[in-house]
């Protein structure tokens, strides 16, 4: 073993032992520094291992939250390389990615999570219990006025089993506002029962954009911060409603859809486009090879 490789491995067993007596001794301490950990360095660019941007030439920036779970940590893997392929030769904004999560999590998971965050910087913890309709997306909006470095353009929320395309994301956003913009697949609020609003209408939560104002708005409004339980995505969509925001309303329909294919029954869905914007429904993996096969994400190399 040559003299680098053992202080390689000594500087890792360190980090390691370090990690694990900060769980043993100051679990408490520990889980503020590691929220804390994320919340000042992760908007930092030149610090996360994913986050160097090709200059573009729009002036168009994007931050994308992936609402996930703490335990799925292949599925992480899977978009961690999905997003920093396409972001090699991106120039038609400059795009951060980051995963988003709560904090409750077992103590095994959150070694996990811990290593991690220590390899790639780009995990979000929130401060909140992990739920799905229980205020999780108020949580996400609200936390990042208070944690980021600057502001953003736009701001995604995206589940982990959507397929962005972030070059046709972009493009699809260069011409239109960067403020009061709410962008997505629409659907009209009667689909819910007129939850969000008679004759209004919401974006399909797998993935939506709003301009970084409405996010500022959400993070200082009692509207949002007084109704946080419901369908997020509709719940979103009653804030601003309620509000009479997100008047720049943008269908991103046929370029947002489901994922589908042909049934059992003989019925065939809708297939894949070239124009996609974000492809909702890659549960299983036999998804992802489909879909990453029809973009041609690995087509220039040749594994036997």
């Amino acid at each position: 073993m040559s003299f680098f490789t053992s202080i390689s491995t000594l500087l890792l067993f360190i980090s390691l032992t370090l990690v694990t007596l900060g769980y043993m001794f100051y679990p408490n301490n520990f889980q503020i520094h590691f929220n804390s950990l994320f919340t000042t360095s992760f908007c930092d660019p030149t610090t996360a291992s994913e986050s160097t941007h090709v200059s573009n030439n729009s002036g168009l920036s994007l931050f994308v939250g992936i609402l996930s779970r703490p335990h799925l940590h292949e599925r992480r893997q899977l978009l961690r390389s999905v997003y920093s392929l396409q972001k090699r030769n991106l120039r038609t904004a400059d795009v951060d990615v980051r995963f988003v999560f709560c904090h409750s999590m077992s103590e095994e998971t959150k070694m996990f999570i811990a290593l991690e965050i220590m390899q790639y910087n780009d995990i979000i913890v929130l401060n909140c219990t992990e739920n799905l309709n229980e205020g999780k997306t108020y949580t996400y909006f609200s936390t990042l006025p208070t944690i980021l470095e600057g502001r953003y353009d736009y701001v995604v929320k995206a589940d982990d089993d959507a397929y962005l395309r972030l070059d046709n994301l972009a493009v699809s956003l260069i011409d239109k506002p960067r403020i009061d913009l709410y962008y997505g697949m629409e659907i009209e609020c009667s689909a819910a029962g007129d939850v969000c609003g008679q004759f209004k209408t919401f974006m399909a939560g797998f993935t939506y954009v709003l301009s970084w104002d409405l996010v500022e708005w959400i993070s200082e409004s009692d509207i949002a911060r007084n109704e946080q339980t419901g369908l997020e995505d509709v719940m979103l969509a009653k804030w601003l409603n309620t509000a009479d925001k997100g008047k720049n309303r943008y269908n991103g329909v046929p370029a947002f859809y489901d994922y589908k294919e042909e049934t059992v029954d003989g019925y065939t869905w809708l297939e894949l486009k070239p124009d996609t914007v974000a492809l909702h429904g890659l549960k299983l993996n036999s998804k992802w090879v489909r879909t990453l096969k029809y973009f041609n994400v690995t087509n220039w190399l040749n594994v036997p």
